[in-house]
């Protein structure tokens, strides 16, 4: 066998210093900073604590955000981030992290996607967010979730897999290619296709995850226009009624019953008119008509049209049982006022879309549910969502071209993969890129974006803690610098003035080489840092 010289001429050795793998990471990191992600959700769990967590448990779950975001889709994965703690600081154990999930019940999970919906309200004032005055779609689709060993509630599919069968709804960008997850619903697996609860509870979530001036309001002929868009299995009159009161419009695919294989017989082959392709140039052998006046639709709400698609079918495709005269057709319900039939049939048909939206879903959490508890599992769905949200963020936010439109796993390549080095020097920390890497002055670029985002200003941070066994709050610390990537967990500790109850207590912090001690007196507390500090602090 023949080695290849250069390859076996190259040294090796395990001496460098400094050196950090996933620089890119940092960037998805300190953005759940900007967003307030982190600190709202450490509020949002404190209560379940009896005393001072060791870690924040909103700094616990964004991590593992950060962590899916990068590819992870196991607890175990979190040491890609805890085991270069030069760099990321303290992160939590695998232990750790499966305890704060297990805190995460009912209410606490109502909690967290509160303030996930905050979060994306800041990211879009920030400039992450679409243009609204275009109006907005929401897609909802379901999807199956393989178990690969026994967990609560994981059952036969109606695909005769094993696992559970979760409803998602993501809000259609298709300027982004991982889409933006708005909301999920972890059902077992056995959950059927068309529940029409289940599509209600999906769509109240998902309206409650837009920030508040992107919510349609049905009172209110000038507020933001919102599309709903399902396949057949969201056709339901039920559902259709609560898309018109919550003041959204809606395009369901319809079901080829037996009323509607009459309609399209009794078709004059002069209606027939020619469909579009997506770029707006007619589909050859391809057609639509409208067959609203053909059938009863008194159950549905009023306004609503019926639409018919007739086209070829590709070389080599089977026909349904429904398919006439050697053509296939689709059908969907819409309650849009006006237009030309081929392109609402285009509109209609862009919720195709939805379908990568979820294979990147499955590329970024969604392919695994780690935990055999079942509100575990509902946790890290939310987590999984959480970090499809990050990577549209960032790339919306931070950069331009090729990177803001690519998908996860080419994201994860160019950015998130970088390698750099870690200096130190007049109490400054510098990351070094490498410079050779094509997409290394992207990134550069990128944390400078966000860092000069227009950010409004994060609301005042209430700290709780127990006395004699009640929860009580009050007010927070307030930062009076910038975050810096390198420190996050102990300047989160900080902010969010975490300390044990007592008259004269004090504990110490610490990240790296940084220790920060808290003295507390009956009337005032303050950080006094230990040795040089990179920030300022000042009690509200």
């Amino acid at each position: 066998m023949v080695q290849d010289s250069k390859a076996a001429s190259v040294r090796v050795a395990a001496d460098g210093e400094g050196l950090v793998s996933r620089a890119g990471v940092a960037l998805l990191r300190e953005l759940t900073i900007s967003t307030g992600l982190g600190t709202g959700w450490s509020e949002a769990l404190l209560d379940t604590y009896d005393g001072t967590p060791v870690h924040l448990p909103g700094r616990v779950l964004a991590d593992l955000a950060v962590m899916i975001a990068d590819g992870g889709d196991a607890l175990a994965h979190l040491a890609t981030l805890r085991d270069q703690d030069k760099f990321f600081g303290p992160v939590a154990s695998d232990a750790t992290a499966w305890r704060v999930l297990d805190r995460v019940g009912a209410e606490q999970l109502g909690r967290l996607q509160a303030v996930r919906a905050a979060a994306r309200e800041r990211a879009w004032a920030a400039g992450a967010g679409p243009d609204v005055t275009n109006g907005l779609v929401i897609d909802i689709d379901a999807t199956i979730t393989i178990a690969h060993s026994e967990k609560e509630n994981a059952a036969k599919t109606w695909k005769k897999t094993f696992g559970f069968h979760p409803l998602l709804a993501y809000l259609d960008r298709p300027d982004v290619a991982g889409g933006e997850a708005l909301a999920g619903i972890l059902r077992p697996g056995k959950a059927g296709s068309n529940t029409a609860a289940d599509h209600i509870d999906i769509l109240t979530m998902a309206l409650a995850a837009l920030p508040v001036h992107a919510r349609p309001d049905p009172d209110d002929p000038h507020a933001p226009q919102v599309m709903v868009r399902t396949d057949a299995a969201g056709a339901t009159h039920a559902f259709a009624a609560a898309i018109r009161s919550s003041g959204c419009g809606f395009s369901l695919g319809f079901s080829i019953a037996t009323d509607v294989q009459a309609a399209v017989v009794a078709i004059p082959d002069d209606v027939w008119a020619p469909a579009y392709d997506l770029d707006g140039r007619p589909r050859k052998g391809a057609w639509v008509a409208e067959i609203t006046d053909m059938l009863d639709l008194t159950k549905w709400p009023e306004g609503s049209r019926v639409i018919i698609r007739r086209e070829r079918p590709h070389p080599g495709a089977q026909l349904r049982f429904t398919d006439t005269d050697g053509h296939r057709f689709t059908a969907f319900i819409t309650d849009t006022e006006g237009g030309q039939l081929a392109d609402l049939e285009v509109h209609h048909r862009s919720h195709a879309r939805v379908e990568d939206r979820i294979r990147c879903g499955k590329a970024t959490g969604l392919r695994n549910l780690p935990c055999r508890g079942y509100a575990e599992n509902k946790a890290w769905l939310e987590l999984a969502l959480t970090a499809a949200d990050l990577l549209t963020w960032t790339q919306a936010l931070c950069f331009t071209g090729d990177l803001a439109h690519c998908e996860p796993a080419t994201f994860r390549y160019r950015i998130c993969a970088i390698a750099a080095k870690l200096t130190r020097t007049a109490r400054i920390h510098t990351l070094h890129l490498d410079r050779d890497w094509p997409w290394a002055r992207h990134l550069a670029t990128a944390f400078t974006r966000l860092r000069t985002a227009p950010w409004p200003e994060l609301p005042p941070v209430r700290r709780t803690r127990r006395v004699w066994g009640q929860v009580v709050t009050s007010g927070g610390l307030a930062m009076a610098s910038n975050v810096a990537g390198l420190c996050i967990p102990i300047l989160e500790c900080l902010r969010f003035g975490l300390y044990q109850h007592s008259i004269h207590s004090n504990i110490a912090l610490a990240s790296s080489s940084r220790v920060f001690q808290l003295f507390e007196s009956r009337s005032s507390s303050w950080m006094v840092p230990q040795n040089d500090s990179i920030m300022a602090l000042m009690l509200l």
